[in-house]
């Protein structure tokens, strides 16, 4: 079979397509055909070498953590699923970000750790809503809930973590600006809900957000980082809460907790979505919820890009350079 590998870190060009042998699927292991595979910037982070490990990763390794497809065949002792089934998956162990493979035509899998898709729900869209939707489901429904009355700014609001908390927050009746990086992206966070969009490489966005909101607002929720975090502190009202759920521009810095007094008694949280997938059971209740939410049309899923798992190279860079909107998906 094919598969996407890495032999060393670096940019996009490391990745090769290359053939590998497949063993046949283990005790308690599911051989999965993949239809869908997720772009997480997780498997940027990866790629490069930089992600929440100090020690080195054994290359060559596959990347991707994250994808739905076929079940084709079982290992002994596999009673969870059955050959045939629609199945995705969202890592592989306690840790997301652990134990990569699915930037492949076929994989084994735990069959613990998989789920079986509603026919509501399509391959491409599990792939694309499995782990961004868990995230964001973690921060309104166990962090802070948005509620009428309220007004939250969310950080590439046409990002693929990004849509799904503006489509949540104004479920729960909120009043939501979103930072984007051009007015194409502008117009999707629009249609998916956001109710004032502000151009961040055009205007200064902690000075527009309280041209709108001159209080300030009352949650911020970044998946920037270290180019937004610390900035988002003067647009929000005071005993707001900000919740940094990702890095795309670099890991957050050191932060003095005193400035969140001086600011107007602030609270930060930094949400971790392996407290939910650790648990098998939890896991695919929280699916079930989320697939329930999609199908009952509370979160769309419509701006998904898709490139083949040939072109993952080049999916990469224009994640990078956040040349478009929403969930990517590589298709074997």
């Amino acid at each position: 079979m094919k598969a996407v590998r890495i032999h060393n870190h670096g940019p996009p060009e490391v990745m090769r397509l290359e053939n590998i042998e497949l063993p046949p699927p283990g005790p308690g292991e599911a051989r999965l055909r993949h239809t869908a595979i997720a772009l997480n910037f997780s498997d940027i982070n990866v790629r490069r070498g930089g992600f929440y490990r100090k020690e080195p990763l054994p290359m060559p390794i596959i990347l991707g953590n994250e994808a739905a497809g076929v079940i084709t065949a079982l290992g002994p002792g596999v009673s969870e699923v059955s050959v045939g089934d629609r199945v995705g998956y969202c890592g592989t162990g306690s840790n997301f970000w652990a134990n990569t493979g699915a930037y492949a035509e076929e994989r084994n899998v735990p069959a613990e750790r998989l789920v079986k898709l509603p026919d509501a729900v399509t391959d491409r869209q599990a792939a694309s809503i499995m782990l961004k939707g868990l995230t964001a489901s973690s921060i309104v429904n166990h962090i802070w809930r948005p509620k009428p009355g309220d007004t939250v700014m969310i950080h590439a609001a046409a990002s693929g973590v990004g849509l799904l908390l503006v489509q949540w927050s104004k479920h729960f009746g909120a009043t939501v600006l979103g930072t984007v990086g051009n007015a194409e992206k502008a117009r999707i966070a629009k249609d998916h809900g956001c109710d004032h969009t502000i151009l961040y490489r055009e205007v200064d966005f902690v000075a527009e957000a309280k041209r709108i909101v001159p209080r300030g607002v009352n949650a911020v929720f970044d998946g920037v980082g270290l180019d937004t975090f610390e900035k988002s502190l003067d647009c929000m009202a005071p005993f707001g809460t900000i919740v940094n759920y990702g890095n795309a521009s670099g890991h957050v810095l050191p932060l003095d907790i005193l400035k969140l007094s001086l600011k107007g008694s602030l609270s930060v949280s930094r949400p971790g979505v392996s407290h939910f997938l650790g648990d098998p059971a939890r896991f695919r209740e929280l699916c079930a919820d989320l697939f329930d939410a999609v199908a009952r049309g509370v979160l769309k899923t419509t701006a998904i890009r898709t490139y083949p798992l040939v072109e993952a190279a080049q999916a990469h860079r224009d994640a990078e350079a956040a040349s478009h909107a929403g969930p990517v998906v590589l298709l074997p």
